[in-house]
């Protein structure tokens, strides 16, 4: 099962709203709730992200008996130190951002501990890929 989602960059009010399209998909599957749980997590923090810094993109999840397999795509500014993207608290994010309860620098980190595998790969004004994968079992 394949889903593919847009997320407009521009709009806060819809960001983490494919996180919840997935949620239900799984939950409507019968998956474990922590399963669910560390994918809605993980997906609404990149989703956040893409809206902050990279003015949107594109998320593709495929979902296997084993497996949720969730890649990330932006052509946004690209993360020019992933080594402190992955430090908590660490955040780019503008003060208007900041304002509105986002930017708190945990998204990276939040999405690593809630995947089973993630992949990173980035080029500064090219755009970043997140790889992610969660275990069913």
């Amino acid at each position: 099962m394949t889903f593919h989602y847009q997320v407009d960059g521009n709009d806060f009010t819809l960001a983490g709203e494919n996180s919840s399209k997935v949620k239900k998909h799984l939950k409507q599957l019968g998956l474990p709730p922590e399963v669910i749980r560390r994918v809605a997590i993980a997906m609404y923090e990149a989703e956040i992200n893409m809206v902050i810094h990279a003015n949107g993109g594109t998320i593709d999840v495929e979902i296997s008996p084993q497996e949720i397999h969730i890649v990330f795509a932006d052509t946004g500014p690209g993360i020019p130190d992933i080594e402190k993207a992955m430090q908590e608290g660490y955040s780019t994010a503008s003060n208007e951002v900041r304002e509105l309860g986002f930017g708190a620098g945990m998204g990276l980190p939040n999405i690593k501990k809630n995947s089973d595998e993630m992949k990173i790969d980035t080029k500064v004004g090219v755009g970043t890929t997140i790889d992610l994968i969660i275990r069913i079992a």
